[in-house]
């Protein structure tokens, strides 16, 4: 009897998509795909392991930053490693694509319903330190470093 071992990585961009809330939809893609730098192969010899699609590592980006979870916790959710997503977040962060992505949908959100450029607002609040910027706390009571050492040098 054989038995024939998948080689980790094989066939996993054939595989069809389940539609998944967490994941990028087609007509997203088409958009975003054009926005992606194309990789470079930095292995010395040109070979190494084939890399992760760069549609599933966007699956895991926007999963991190619609959930807030950390990068880590991707690796639990099989969707990509989280070192391979927090790296190429980094690469696409440096290039652009984020930056262009949403000019992107202003502009397109502009064309459907209109922005109103003439008038724009901020939401904001300042206020003052609880405190006043002041310690309010108990002196130290390690040697060297309370209220009786600053004293005794003036």
């Amino acid at each position: 009897m054989e038995i024939k071992k998948r080689r980790a990585g094989k066939n996993r961009s054939k595989k069809k998509r389940k539609p998944n809330r967490f994941q990028v939809s087609d007509a997203l893609w088409e958009k975003l795909k054009a926005l992606i730098p194309p990789r470079i192969n930095t292995h010395p010899r040109g070979g190494g392991r084939k890399p992760r699609s760069d549609r599933e590592v966007m699956d895991g980006i926007f999963f991190v930053l619609r959930t807030g979870c950390q990068w880590k916790a991707l690796d639990e959710t099989n969707i990509c490693s989280g070192s391979v997503a927090h790296a190429r977040f980094q690469k696409w962060v440096q290039a652009g694509v984020f930056l262009k992505f949403w000019q992107a949908g202003l502009h397109e959100y502009d064309e459907c319903k209109g922005i109103d450029w003439n008038w724009q607002s901020m939401d904001g609040a300042m206020t003052k330190a609880p405190l006043g910027g002041e310690k309010n706390r108990a002196q130290s009571h390690r040697p060297g470093q309370g209220w009786s050492q600053t004293q005794s040098a003036v």
